[in-house]
């Protein structure tokens, strides 16, 4: 008795990243609710998805909008910092909102993580004005931060097809948005790494192989589970407590410099 090949899909591999598409929802929604403990409303007349934090400080929404941003994170003011947002169009990468709700949400950030937006643009040669603007090598990006250096802004982050064409995405943060958020976003926004999509190249902003590559591998119908699965088991590994150091033996020392 022979056994069934495998089922499987044909899993597209893009890049750049940003000109992807927006890719599949659970990618954030299934690591905050079962992770980090994010609950969620269950309106099934509704077509939108509601999760807040567990000390209700935090409210995410996804909420099909035809005009507007359709992912929206609401955070209340802290003693040390005002309520703000950050918001996201539709066409905005999953990987892209993940990197910045990861950090939201990672409860012990080391010291080392970037917390200048500007940094990882700069490392990856985009052009600027040396003040508030940057924009990608491909011309593709433009990152905004609005105000003047003396006295900043909200940030905007516009993705399109070049020089006055219309926008692909928009991605927008509060001027009171934590800057290492805003940094985690910048560097997900310059990986070069392709992410992968299973709808054969539908809502890509542009078939033109002289600006987005795709490369179409057929795999086990498991993979993009499996995919989903690996990131929560990472993100959890974040929420495992170290075990307890060794408790030092309270024996007397030695004699004589001799072991007992």
């Amino acid at each position: 008795m022979t056994t069934p090949a495998p089922e499987t899909v044909e899993v597209g591999f893009i890049a750049p990243p940003h000109l992807a598409g927006g890719g599949d929802p659970s990618w954030i929604t299934v690591p905050l609710h079962r992770v980090c403990g994010w609950s969620h409303g269950d309106d099934p007349l509704m077509p939108r998805v509601l999760l807040s934090s567990p000390d209700q400080k935090a409210l995410l929404r996804l909420e099909p909008h035809p005009d507007g941003q359709w992912w929206t994170l609401r955070h209340a003011a802290e003693p040390t910092r005002p309520a703000w947002y950050a918001s996201f169009s539709a066409r905005t990468p999953v990987e892209l909102i993940a990197a910045f709700t990861d950090a939201l949400t990672d409860p012990a950030p080391t010291p080392d993580v970037p917390s200048d937006p500007y940094e990882a643009l700069r490392e990856m040669g985009w052009e600027t004005d040396g003040e508030t603007d940057f924009v990608s090598p491909d011309d593709t990006v433009c990152v905004t931060r609005l105000g003047t250096p003396a006295d900043p802004g909200a940030w905007c982050v516009s993705v399109s097809l070049g020089p006055y064409r219309e926008s692909v995405w928009q991605a927008r943060f509060d001027a009171h948005t934590p800057p290492r958020l805003v940094a985690a976003f910048t560097a997900a926004l310059t990986d070069p790494r392709p992410v992968h999509r299973t709808n054969s190249g539908r809502g890509l902003p542009t078939l033109d192989p002289d600006v987005v590559t795709r490369k179409f591998v057929a795999l086990p119908a498991a993979y993009i589970a499996g995919a989903l699965e690996a990131r929560v088991h990472s993100l959890a590994a974040r929420h495992t407590p170290l075990p307890p150091a060794p408790v030092p033996s309270q024996q007397p020392p030695p004699r004589h410099g001799r072991s007992l």
